[in-house]
């Protein structure tokens, strides 16, 4: 177990301070004067020293678990934010008002039960879903959690003087009522399906943030953003120093059972090869986005490796662009990008790369029973990929080793994160199409500026990028995926919009709008069989390796449970031992 060597330098002042004070000076106040001898230079009792003596082995008793993230929190808001890195850290300072277990069902955190047709929470036409708030919630200031905080946590997703990242799905809702201080009612136009995998992420504190919106017409730039110190769950937010680490401790006022670890310690590092050596030495508890190359290592070293499914597959978003940013026209060509995806060799990358240890991803819902089973990633044929550009009209025209057509060069460039695996795999790319005679730029950012938006100038959101990697998937368990839709296109009006790659196609719009509504498993599915048709056959996403949650975890940590949606679901369980 490792020690915050913040906490330490706190308690060495404080008790520095006691002894000073216990010592009497001019200077001392009047409260210090009614615990401390009245004689100046006093030595403190017998008594006092025990107190003294007590109080620091209590801090040295002090359960401190240390979470190594390779990402640093973009903010801490649940408005402003769809990070990975941030939303798990909701389990322990800012519940959902239900989690996924372990089997990835879902149980409830903040209601008294998880609503059903049975028991009268969801109406028989699927459009009225009524929760029931438990009597017992409260922040961690004390203030009780009710539905005006429900209510006011809507208010603020849909209005438009909040740049949020994104509207969806509370933006489908038609009325939101709260009758009574433990009941909220959302009414739907439509059966809302995936409601349990997307709505309440995060509840906002009315008591907190109302006054803010009130004065600045905005919670935009709310303190709270970033510094969230009232929240709910187990843990409540103490500090986040920026490059280094943020804190957070045993919330005094949680209604449910303590925590058994009295702080989790989040430390940023800024690499793989950082985070690997944390938890060999020890100096790390938990780590995650492992990659395989480090299994080994890190077995060998007595750290123990959970691969958790959790709806994620390492994928390629190519940028087909509108009037205000055009992209490139190569791309633009469905045969163009089947040569691409044909000219990539993923067999050989997972062999090699990812030691066998996953397989090439075919579509972003890879081991979820959505996918059309007739579908199998892309085979490696690059003279089936030479015979498509050729058909193109891409052509190497001046025996430079670039295809061209009509004055362009076929040369795309390509971004992701400075991931070791990812520029390992950039690499690859850059060499096997160059096989083909396209020429791949590649260039990597740190995830701070690569995930940032079109306000913040991000290179995959901005459209300077032809190509864009990371790891994505749906609203796992759930399959429902948001920025497909074309009112999710960024712009100036709408900076926030994830869809990225500036995709407007009305089949998909249609069809995602579609199974949103569809109650019966069986016609959601085909729908679903229609959607990841439609994006493989035409390589609209295209899928490098599947890639379920990697977790590391020091042998002294105990209790723990995973789940591929809500990672940290019974972190109040969980332990340390010596």
């Amino acid at each position: 177990m490792k020690k915050n060597v913040v906490f330490r330098l706190w308690l060495f002042l404080l008790i520095a301070g006691l002894l000073v004070a216990c010592g009497g000076t001019e200077g001392t106040t009047d409260t210090a004067d009614e615990t401390t001898s009245e004689t100046a230079g006093e030595q403190p009792d017998a008594e006092e020293v025990a107190d003294e003596t007590a109080a620091e082995e209590t801090a040295d008793e002090r359960k401190i678990a240390t979470f190594i993230f390779t990402q640093e929190f973009d903010t801490l808001s649940p408005l402003y934010t769809s990070m990975w890195f941030t939303t798990i850290t909701y389990q322990f300072w800012e519940v959902w008002a239900w989690h996924f277990d372990e089997n990835n069902e879902p149980f409830p955190v903040l209601l008294t039960e998880m609503p059903t047709v049975e028991n009268g929470g969801i109406s028989e036409d699927g459009t009225v879903l009524t929760f029931n708030l438990r009597d017992d919630i409260v922040w961690s200031d004390g203030t009780p959690i009710t539905s005006a905080d429900f209510i006011f946590t809507y208010e603020m997703v849909v209005d438009p003087n909040n740049i949020v990242t994104s509207t969806y799905p509370y933006d489908q809702i038609a009325t939101a009522e709260a009758p009574d201080e433990r009941t909220v009612i959302l009414t739907f136009d439509e059966p809302f399906v995936p409601w349990q995998a997307t709505l309440w992420h995060g509840i906002l504190p009315q008591h907190v943030l109302g006054p803010v919106y009130e004065a600045d017409g905005t919670l935009d730039n709310a303190e709270w953003n970033l510094a969230p110190t009232v929240g709910a769950g187990p843990y409540v937010f103490a500090e986040w120093e920026s490059g280094s680490f943020a804190r957070f401790v045993a919330n005094e006022n949680y209604w449910g059972p303590a925590p058994n670890i009295d702080e989790i310690f989040v430390r940023f590092v800024p690499d793989d090869a950082s985070q690997i050596a944390a938890l060999q030495t020890g100096d790390g508890d938990l780590g995650t986005f492992i990659a395989y190359s480090d299994i080994p290592a890190l077995e060998e070293a007595g750290v123990q490796i959970l691969s958790v499914p959790s709806g994620f597959n390492e994928g390629w978003f190519f940028y087909f662009g509108d009037d205000a940013a055009p992209g490139h026209p190569a791309v633009q060509d469905v045969r163009v990008r089947q040569a691409i995806a044909m000219a990539i060799d993923r067999q050989t990358i997972t062999q090699d790369l990812l030691l066998g240890l996953t397989e090439p991803a075919a579509t972003l819902w890879d081991n979820m029973p959505y996918v059309d089973p007739s579908i199998e990633p892309w085979p490696y044929d690059p003279e089936a990929a030479n015979a498509l550009l050729d058909e193109a009209g891409w052509i190497d025209s001046n025996g430079d080793g670039v295809r061209d057509k009509d004055g362009v060069e076929l040369i795309l460039s390509h971004g992701t994160t400075i991931r070791e695996i990812r520029q390992d795999m950039q690499a690859v790319a850059q060499q096997q199409l160059a096989e083909v005679g396209i020429q791949l730029d590649i260039v990597s950012y740190d995830a701070d500026i690569f995930f940032g938006g079109l306000a913040d100038g991000g290179p995959a959101a901005s459209g300077e990028l032809d190509i864009f990697e990371w790891s994505d998937g749906p609203a796992y368990p759930d399959p429902d995926h948001y920025y497909w839709y074309c009112s999710e296109i960024p712009s100036e009006e709408n900076p926030d919009g994830g869809n990225w790659q500036r995709l407007c196609d009305e089949r998909l719009d249609d069809l995602f709008t579609r199974q949103t509504t569809q109650i019966n498993f069986e016609d959601r599915q085909q729908t679903f069989y229609e959607i990841t048709n439609i994006m493989f056959n035409e390589v609209i996403w295209l899928g490098i390796w599947q890639d379920p949650d990697i977790w590391a975890l020091s042998p002294n940590l105990t209790g723990v449970k995973m789940s591929g949606a809500t990672p940290f679901f019974n972190i109040a369980e969980w332990d340390l031992s010596e």
